[in-house]
């Protein structure tokens, strides 16, 4: 039985990234022989605003330099729009700078970011126009929606809650998504991210979500555990609920 190291870099305030991915992947250890362990390490982050993500952001190489000291096996950066709103294809940077200090430690480490991992979900689910659900605020939101075309894909709608503090983010229903959902125009829509954001929970609500809009629907902590998964080089099926969570690999 192989048993995996998970390391997350996490924001100081987030709750959810260490509560939804651990369950995906626990949820897989009910039907398939792997086990897996958490390990994280933090950065300081309180309000969910450009500055603060910046700030927050530049401790994530100290993360990775903490996270690799434990030998993990795979590392994930997990915060959305810290990346996203540091500029266009940013994740790609980010990866590269965060796998460069695992070498640099002689512990050569794949990296998932959130970004990168929704960006490369909607790759794999063949999505050509999306509508996402955000808590942050519209300018952040707006960031977070050119980022996603500037990938190629066509935001059709989105949705920002307009949530500053980010421990609110978390007390967030993921049941509310089932009513949220509703003010977003899915015409033409591929896809729907029910939440872009690892902090805001949706699991409860995604295969919910699912059968009532009749298109995939994924998050940025399912599309992140998906890609980690694949880091690993062990069985994902696709990034959306069902297929994470069902035990459909």
């Amino acid at each position: 039985m192989k048993k995996y190291r998970i390391g997350q870099i996490v924001p100081s305030s987030n709750v959810t990234m260490e509560t939804e991915i651990p369950a995906i992947f626990r949820s897989r250890e009910t039907i398939l022989p792997e086990k897996f362990t958490f390990h994280s390490s933090r950065m300081r982050m309180k309000k969910v605003t450009k500055e603060e993500l910046e700030a927050m952001d530049a401790m994530s190489l100290k993360c990775a330099q903490e996270l690799s000291d434990a030998h993990v096996d795979v590392m994930g950066y997990a915060c959305l729009v810290a990346i996203m709103s540091m500029g266009r294809g940013y994740h790609c940077v980010s990866e590269v700078n965060l796998h460069q200090e695992t070498v640099a430690n002689d512990f050569p480490t794949p990296i998932v970011t959130s970004a990168g991992a929704l960006i490369n979900g909607l790759k794999v689910l063949g999505a050509k126009k999306v509508a996402v659900i955000t808590p942050y605020m519209r300018p952040l939101t707006d960031l977070v929606v050119d980022y996603i075309e500037h990938q190629g894909f066509e935001v059709v709608d989105s949705i920002a809650l307009e949530i500053p503090d980010n421990l609110e983010v978390a007390a967030q229903n993921p049941m509310n998504l089932l009513e949220i959902y509703k003010r977003l125009d899915l015409t033409g829509v591929d896809v729907l991210v029910a939440s872009a954001c690892v902090q805001m929970p949706s699991l409860e609500a995604i295969d919910l979500l699912e059968k009532e809009v009749g298109i995939p629907v994924t998050s940025a902590a399912v599309c992140t555990t998906y890609e980690m998964m694949k880091k690993l080089g062990i069985e994902a099926k696709a990034p959306i609920g069902g297929q994470l969570l069902s035990g459909k690999y």
